[in-house]
């Protein structure tokens, strides 16, 4: 495939792009339109969609390659097949929103290649971009409901604690995310991490953490960190 026929594509998704409301709803439906493309491999389809992730700055524009790979979500020869390339589509990343999509892309085939992924996950989880330190959190779990297959808690929480202090607002958010899916899966080791950790998470973290923490642990937990406060002031 040319550099010449990739930005003709290119044009082509984003013409139509550009013709539909900028929302998830229109552009999902825009998703399951033919494109010239469409007829082509899958493989050779997500050649195109790299190109188009990557030569795009437009949000909505990279959405239409995050959707072909939703598409493909229960493909699983083609999830394992696409992680060398899409691994680099973290590269792109600068927003929570391009974040999450890949998430729910990665998480899959985390079930499927976990020794691959998760190396990846472990370089992003030390990188200085925030979102590959959020990325590094939100793909082991994402949502658990979804998962068929999760790693052993000591290796999810092992990440969580690397970030545990990070600065940024949506690596904490990401901290609480991971520790309120990890509570749906392994509650018990998750509550007595949080009974040794409460003190040293940040309220951000706190929060979406508590979520689905049963009412009595939560007014616990407050109650401890309340008291840590008045002891430190």
């Amino acid at each position: 495939m040319t550099n010449q026929e990739l930005k003709k594509y290119l044009e082509e998704v984003k013409n139509r792009v550009d013709t539909a409301p900028k929302n998830a709803a229109s552009q999902r439906k825009l998703a399951k339109l033919k494109y010239s493309f469409s007829e082509q491999p899958p493989l050779e389809q997500l050649i195109v969609w790299d190109y188009i992730w990557n030569n795009s700055m437009d949000f909505w524009i990279c959405m239409q390659s995050f959707l072909y790979l939703e598409s493909k979500i229960k493909d699983k020869e083609f999830l394992i097949d696409s992680w060398e390339i899409i691994k680099h589509w973290q590269e792109k990343v600068d927003n929570w929103g391009k974040c999450d999509a890949l998430s729910k892309i990665y998480t899959k085939i985390l079930e499927l290649i976990p020794e691959k992924v998760l190396g990846q996950l472990k370089l992003w989880n030390k990188s200085r971009n925030l979102w590959d330190r959020r990325q590094s959190i939100v793909s082991l779990l994402y949502f658990s409901k979804t998962k068929k297959v999760v790693l052993p808690f000591h290796t999810i929480i092992a990440l969580i604690n690397d970030v545990i202090d990070d600065q940024e607002h949506y690596v904490q958010k990401a901290v609480g995310w991971g520790l309120k899916e990890l509570y749906n899966v392994y509650p018990a080791e998750t509550l007595l991490f949080l009974e040794r950790e409460i003190k040293n998470i940040s309220s951000i973290a706190f929060t979406v953490a508590m979520e689905k923490i049963q009412k009595k642990d939560k007014n616990r937990f407050k109650k401890i960190r309340t008291d840590a406060r008045c002891c430190t002031s």
